[in-house]
């Protein structure tokens, strides 16, 4: 499953040579996550920046998945996850609740993104949109997503969810989600993680449904989870990550933990599929190319967990993916170069969070904790990780590969890595100016800003290559770290 809904939307090319890739490896199933991102005709004013998947173009798609032996599954969030459709005039009156609000800690806001269940205008909206991207599929499946439902029970269905309770009213609105779905002749799938937090109402769950069970943690229960859905019958999936998104360059030693939990977990219960998720929380910024290691690793431990032989992971990905001996192994150092900060936190690292840090005005909910990693990791360890990126930089640079998609792939890796690269410099001059240090931290931003300005360049020329419409939504904290700088007060002291 890749999102397409965060800031990239890969054009038709590139996600043809990604589903060619993907059949060598015997992956049989594609999800394109969509939120807002697909080129519905009455929303062109919600998805024309952003870029959008054309019914042509899932066609197009379509037909080569059929040839491949993949199902190219329709993927439309349904409930929760849909804030740029809610902040569209017509739709406003759709949202459970009409404004932002503050989380539990006070950090961040949350802004619209759930429907309102009782509103007499939400499954007709979602009626019109099935119509829409329906018919451009081949496949008997449709995720409807209907995970992270933050909003519900906050605003317009607050009695209801008091009288009944939330869970009842969740799956309610499930069930008119599922009859839409089974009218067009499809099996609806959908995200377990609210039911899970009801387990007595799993049973009720419409019986022909796909429930996907995931999480991205070394450590999440999929054990636990997936026993709950055997037992009460339903048809489910494992549904683990590549831990790429706001890591940059990845995660890698969670990620080959948490693929091999939830393939583990899957086998024992009889999970009917195992589906792999590729996120771009916080703009996207994370490229295909840093998810590669993690889907060949996935693919190997969904068809056999216990034959997985992690030592041939580089020698395959060079030969099938990045085309030359070395890069591989570059690539997978990435994702291990984190552990040199001594630090950890759930589905972030702090090279991909600090440079990708909004501003704190802004109180968004991604990247957030950015701005405040310098103050809790030496620098001795932050100059460590910015010695094993560079030294990683080096080795990939040297490489030479003879195919194209391989060159470009060697060049979406290396922009991530200079991404990283300026996190560590960004807390190490958050380090110098909060210290004092006031004459080296102004020689530290001067060099960083020339770098940032030539680093937003070279990212934004080589954007359309691979991805549609503008950079607009993914890279603008380049330019929110060179505005830091040029202020010359480190956020956040």
């Amino acid at each position: 499953m890749l999102d397409i809904s965060r800031g990239r939307v890969p054009k038709l090319e590139t996600l043809l040579n990604l589903v060619e890739e993907l059949a060598k490896f015997k992956i049989n199933e594609l999800q394109l996550y969509t939120e807002h991102t697909f080129a519905y005709r009455k929303y062109k004013s919600v998805w024309q920046s952003w870029g959008a998947l054309t019914p042509k173009e899932i066609h197009t798609l379509d037909k080569r998945c059929q040839k491949l032996g993949i199902d190219l599954v329709p993927n439309q969030n349904s409930f929760g996850h849909l804030r740029y459709f809610l902040e569209h005039p017509k739709l406003k009156k759709l949202a459970e609740v009409s404004g932002p609000y503050e989380d539990a800690s006070g950090e961040f806001v949350r802004r619209p993104t759930t429907l309102a269940p009782i509103h007499p205008g939400t499954i007709p909206f979602l009626r019109g949109l099935y119509e829409e991207l329906l018919p451009n599929f081949s496949s008997k499946r449709f995720n409807v997503g209907c995970d992270e439902t933050w909003d519900l029970g906050r605003g317009r269905s607050q009695k209801l969810c008091e009288r009944i309770g939330k869970g009842a009213v969740y799956l309610n609105f499930l069930e008119k989600i599922h009859r839409e779905v089974s009218t067009r002749g499809k099996t609806m799938m959908f995200w377990g993680d609210i039911i899970l937090k009801y387990p007595k109402l799993i049973r009720a769950l419409p019986k022909n449904a796909i429930a996907l069970n995931w999480g991205y943690e070394a450590n999440h229960p999929f054990q636990r989870e997936a026993a709950k859905f055997a037992k009460s019958g339903i048809s489910f999936y494992v549904c683990p990550g590549t831990s790429t998104w706001q890591t940059l360059i990845g995660r890698h030693d969670n990620a080959l933990a948490n693929l091999r939990a939830a393939a583990t977990a899957g086998k024992k219960f009889g999970a009917k599929g195992y589906l792999i998720c590729d996120w771009g929380d916080g703009g996207h910024p994370n490229p295909l190319a840093v998810s590669w290691p993690m889907f060949v690793a996935g693919a190997s431990l969904a068809w056999n967990s216990k034959g997985f032989d992690k030592s041939k992971l580089a020698p395959v990905l060079d030969r099938d993916i990045y085309g030359s001996s070395g890069i591989a192994q570059a690539a997978l150092k990435f994702g291990m170069a984190h552990k040199k900060l001594g630090v950890n936190a759930a589905n972030e690292t702090p090279l991909g969070t600090v440079i990708a840090a909004p501003k704190p005005e802004e109180r968004e909910l991604f990247c957030r904790n950015g701005l405040k990693w310098f103050s809790k990791i030496k620098t001795s360890r932050i100059k460590a990780a910015l010695k094993e990126i560079e030294k990683q930089r080096a080795i990939l640079l040297k490489t030479k590969t003879s195919s194209l998609s391989g060159k470009t792939l060697v060049r979406e890796l290396d922009l991530a890595a200079r991404m990283a690269v300026q996190s560590c410099k960004f807390m190490l001059w958050q380090q110098a100016a909060s210290a004092g240090r006031s004459t080296e931290a102004k020689k530290m931003s001067a060099v960083a800003t020339r770098e940032l300005k030539s680093l937003q360049k070279d990212f934004n020329t080589f954007w359309p290559t691979r991805n549609k419409a503008t950079p607009k939504h993914c890279p603008e904290f380049l330019q929110w770290r060179i505005d830091d700088y040029r202020r010359g007060l480190p956020v956040h002291m």
